[in-house]
């Protein structure tokens, strides 16, 4: 697996209180989890790279 990138994330603390009871109810970290929600939403709108939007669907 390629390295990962680190980058600095400035949230608002209601959004990251509600993605860290998500995060917790699907046994995830909550950097975890942004990384699943942000390749799912590439996935559907068929940007994450080498993977066509129909190939789930």
């Amino acid at each position: 697996m390629a390295a990962k990138k680190n980058f600095p994330l400035r949230i608002d603390p209601e959004l990251h209180a509600a993605l860290e009871r998500w995060a917790a109810e699907e046994f995830r970290s909550v950097n975890g989890h942004i990384e699943y929600l942000l390749r799912e939403s590439l996935k559907r709108a068929g940007r994450l790279p080498g993977r066509a939007a129909s190939e789930d669907e």
